[in-house]
């Protein structure tokens, strides 16, 4: 789609990921087995026929630039154009480790980049946003509306910090921004508006010091502009909290959520990890679980997820847990209620029991 260009948002750091959170922002945080968070912004965007996109990352971005490279896999290396990284640490004359406070200060840090854009619309997209959202349509909507701004709203499914009072014809008339409010269509950071809208935002903003999306721009302008919602009733999660990461990861143990999330005709791809078949040893139980290439069971894996290179030892028993790549169950260990970060180690017989309501994490390359 010659006319769209997105801008994928990964510089966030969320406190309440916990241990998650470590070593890497909210969208690069494993999820479903064998993808990361941001390869569902970035595979939105290829099924709507965008091949210019650029990341804006700010903080422990180390594991996105690892897992996104060059972007060939959703088709983004390109000679001209294709997917572009900007840690704004290089474009900014004065910086500090602290995160951005918005979008509109992010944006003000590669703004040369705006001015380079060819397309006549952009998409802003957050990378901790787990959805296949129909984008391509969207955007025929968002020029048919005529909408100086169209955000994508969803039904609830997804923990919001923001909310929109509309009119029946979908204009936005109020805009809440109070995540404790459970009034309105619950906004998924997903915004169309044109390039030279979005250039002038960002100059105004910049110059007002004023550094939110939402807030400023949407709330401040709501009067102003003409925004329209569209409307989403499939499945979005926001990884923002660990019970949140948690409750929706255990939700795609439902079929019908699944084919909701990975409709064929919207493919959503990811990195592969060149990994050798799952074993399933004699003896061994797995039911209702999502188990990803290069597994070794030996014992029993019950409502769990399972990523690349997972072993589960004899005698083990994993329920209701969320392993990440190459952690290792050694035999007689039991985990209830677990999200173990990659290349974790259980020893021998040991017990982990958390509550589904509370779950434990384990840190990366932990030994336990």
């Amino acid at each position: 789609m010659n006319g769209l260009h997105g801008i994928v948002f990964c510089y966030k750091n969320r406190s309440d990921l916990r241990e998650l959170s470590e070593l890497r922002t909210a969208a690069s945080i494993p999820f479903g087995g064998r993808y990361r968070a941001v390869d569902f912004a970035l595979s939105n965007l290829m099924n709507a026929g965008v091949t210019d996109v650029g990341l804006v990352l700010h903080g422990r971005y180390q594991s996105v630039l690892d897992h996104v490279g060059s972007g060939k896999v959703w088709d983004m290396s390109r000679k001209r154009g294709g997917l572009r990284l900007f840690p704004p640490l290089n474009y900014r004359e004065q910086s500090t480790a602290a995160p951005f406070r918005g979008k509109m200060e992010a944006l003000g840090a590669v703004r040369s980049y705006l001015r380079e854009i060819r397309q006549e619309h952009v998409v802003l997209m957050e990378g901790d946003l787990v959805s296949n959202l129909p984008l391509a349509e969207i955007y025929r909507e968002h020029l048919r509306s005529g909408a100086d701004v169209t955000v994508v709203c969803g039904e609830g499914s997804a923990e919001s910090e923001a909310s929109f009072l509309c009119d029946a014809d979908g204009r936005v008339r109020e805009v809440l921004v109070d995540r404790n409010l459970d009034r309105g269509r619950k906004n998924l950071d997903v915004y169309l508006l044109s390039t030279e809208l979005l250039c002038a935002l960002t100059d105004e903003c910049c110059a007002r010091d004023q550094y939110s999306f939402c807030r400023d721009v949407l709330q401040g302008r709501v009067g102003e502009l003409d925004i329209r919602a569209y409307p989403w009733s499939g499945y979005a999660a926001q990884i923002r909290s660990v019970k949140e990461y948690y409750d929706r990861s255990m939700q795609l143990l439902d079929p019908a959520v699944r084919r909701d999330l990975f409709c064929p005709d919207r493919p959503i791809r990811a990195k592969g990890a060149d990994k050798s078949s799952t074993y399933l040893a004699p003896g061994a139980v797995c039911r209702n679980s999502l188990v990803a290439e290069g597994c070794h069971i030996e014992g029993t894996v019950v409502d769990s997820i399972l990523f690349p290179g997972v072993t589960v030892g004899r005698g083990a028993e994993v329920r209701g847990c969320i392993l990440f790549k190459e952690t290792q169950v050694s035999n007689g260990v039991t985990l209830s209620n677990v999200i173990a970060d990659k290349r974790v180690t259980v020893q021998t017989d040991r017990t982990l029991i958390a509550h589904a309501s509370y779950p434990l994490v384990i840190s990366k390359g932990s030994v336990i």
